[in-house]
């Protein structure tokens, strides 16, 4: 009976087999997370910074200077991540729906939209501007109320009954979209924009719906 040895292993097939065998999941079962990673290099800085200070490591003024630095380090991040989850609750809120409640007309919106370009709140300019133009909207019944309504869903609904103005309505929302979402402070410019497709779509007639019978 013959026997068939098989060749010799060079050093990069052995190189290679080592690699796929050590990435099974069996040797990274007991390997730590990320966050426990993320944990352990802290505590390393941490140390760090104690070890490099000048000063006495058991209370010295070298001590309380890294202590003080670690503090407002902590500080900064703590609040860092308050403001950024505060931004994005305000967002998300203010996604969920263009109009609110309550029981306002286009009138005062408009009303609203012109007291603050006076005093150049831009953002707030630009978001009862686009309100108004929602809320004329639905009381001309080109879009029917609905509650919820982001800005996005009135430039698509309205755009699908006015398509001459589709993409002026895309438009505006983006100018409404990059102040109260893409953090821009908003100018006159953008408001007047807005100010401008209001006026349109004032005088715009949607388009009559085709029946069965008639196509």
């Amino acid at each position: 009976m013959i026997e068939y040895l098989s060749p010799p292993v060079g050093r990069d097939d052995a190189r290679e087999l080592a690699r796929r065998e050590l990435q099974k999941q069996i040797y990274h079962r007991d390997e730590p997370s990320f966050l426990d990673r993320l944990l352990r290099r802290i505590g390393d800085w941490i140390d760090s910074l104690f070890d490099h200070v000048p000063g006495d490591h058991t209370g010295g003024s070298g001590s309380w200077t890294a202590l003080a630095a670690l503090l407002l380090l902590l500080i900064l991040i703590a609040a860092a991540i308050w403001w950024r989850i505060g931004n994005v609750r305000r967002n998300a809120a203010e996604r969920a729906s263009l109009l609110d409640d309550a029981h306002t007309t286009a009138e005062d919106h408009r009303s609203a939209a012109e007291r603050h370009a006076a005093a150049e709140q831009w953002p707030e300019a630009i978001r009862e501007r686009l309100r108004a133009i929602a809320r004329d909207l639905e009381e001309r019944v080109i879009v029917q109320p609905r509650p919820g309504r982001t800005a996005d869903e009135l430039a698509t609904e309205a755009g699908l009954a006015l398509p001459d103005h589709a993409d002026e309505l895309s438009a505006g929302v983006r100018i409404f979209d990059d102040v109260w979402y893409g953090g821009r402070t908003g100018d006159a410019e953008g408001y007047g924009r807005l100010t401008e497709l209001d006026r349109r779509l004032r005088s715009a007639r949607p388009v009559p719906l085709v029946s069965e019978g008639t196509r």
